[in-house]
């Protein structure tokens, strides 16, 4: 018994002290960012996996270990994003209809939709919800942005990983190279995934808001693009988000770290012409996400650690037990 106590207390310690506050704000990578741009946290935005399946748009696991699933017991799901161990982003218009954080649940490390219920790893990295934290702004599709406190601390590996958060992304106007991922349909007029139901992924550009307002006009003469929102895709509408995408991340790379620039918001219809999917622009909510993340469950005490460790080290209280 205290050899094997010697060793819990050993790994306690070590996990106790690699762990960094939540919600620290932490200058940006190796220089290669704006001195006035900062992260939310770090380290995040790696990726060990990086195969494409060739001439498809069906990925693999591990390619995107940010990726995360949102769902309830009724089947309703949508996409999200890991943003440290016990934070994750979404739409807020995934939380209208249930609004209750425990009848949520959010998947991690996973490329199906519907895993197996025999694998074992499937509940390991299956973590409840403690808290939906909708952005009091939200309304009719504006300000679309949630956080998900979950009631335990995530555990990384190479297929789970967070994803980089930057207060500017001012840096990925115009990037023809940036991704969506998600479990939606492949067209408007499909009811689901076909099997496999395993995650997809596109390539998108970025589209500045004049002109994706202006495309928005035609045929009509509306305005319906906001600073608080990002259009991406393509104009002739060949690539596309659509039903059971929303909450994914829009994602782009930098010098190897990849950074969270959008939501999954909103459309009209799925691959139209003119009519670019609707993104909810990260870094306009910079401050918000910042100052709940900080305010995470405080950890356990070390003190109480050792002091529960020890009790259970000594044999003469092992045999009053």
């Amino acid at each position: 018994m205290g050899l094997w106590a010697g060793i819990l207390l050993l790994v306690l310690l070590l996990v106790l002290g690699s762990q960094g506050k939540p919600g620290e704000l932490r200058s940006a990578a190796a220089g290669s960012l704006s001195q006035k741009t900062v992260l939310l946290s770090w380290p995040c935005g790696h990726r060990d996996i990086h195969s494409l399946v060739v001439g498809g748009v069906e990925t693999v696991r591990g390619r995107w270990p940010w990726q995360a699933l949102v769902q309830v017991p009724q089947g309703y799901f949508c996409g999200a994003s890991l943003l440290s161990r016990r934070w994750v982003l979404s739409a807020a218009h995934c939380f209208i209809k249930y609004n209750n954080p425990s009848k949520w649940w959010v998947q991690f490390g996973e490329l199906t939709l519907k895993p197996s219920l025999w694998n074992p790893r499937v509940y390991l990295n299956r973590y409840r919800v403690q808290d939906i934290i909708v952005n009091p702004s939200f309304h009719d599709g504006r300000n679309d942005i949630a956080l998900l406190r979950l009631a335990s601390s995530v555990t990384y590996n190479k297929y789970i990983k967070p994803i980089c958060v930057l207060s500017s992304t001012s840096m990925f106007q115009h990037r023809k190279d940036c991704w969506v991922t998600g479990w939606g349909v492949l067209n408007e007029n499909q009811t689901y995934l076909p099997p496999p139901y395993n995650l997809q992924e596109v390539k998108v550009t970025i589209l500045n808001n004049t002109r994706c307002n202006y495309l928005f006009k035609q045929p009509s003469d509306r305005s319906v693009i906001q600073d608080s929102m990002i259009c991406a895709g393509a104009e002739d509408g060949s690539v596309d988000t659509c039903k059971g995408d929303s909450g994914g991340p829009l994602v782009c790379d930098k010098d190897g770290l990849w950074y969270q620039v959008g939501i999954v918001s909103w459309g009209m219809g799925c691959g139209r012409p003119n009519r670019p999917g609707i993104y909810t622009n990260i870094s306009v909510y910079f401050d918000w996400i910042q100052k709940l993340t900080s305010y995470s469950t405080p950890r356990l005490d070390p003190s109480r650690l050792l002091l529960l460790l020890a009790l259970l080290w000594s044999p003469q209280l092992l045999q009053l037990v």
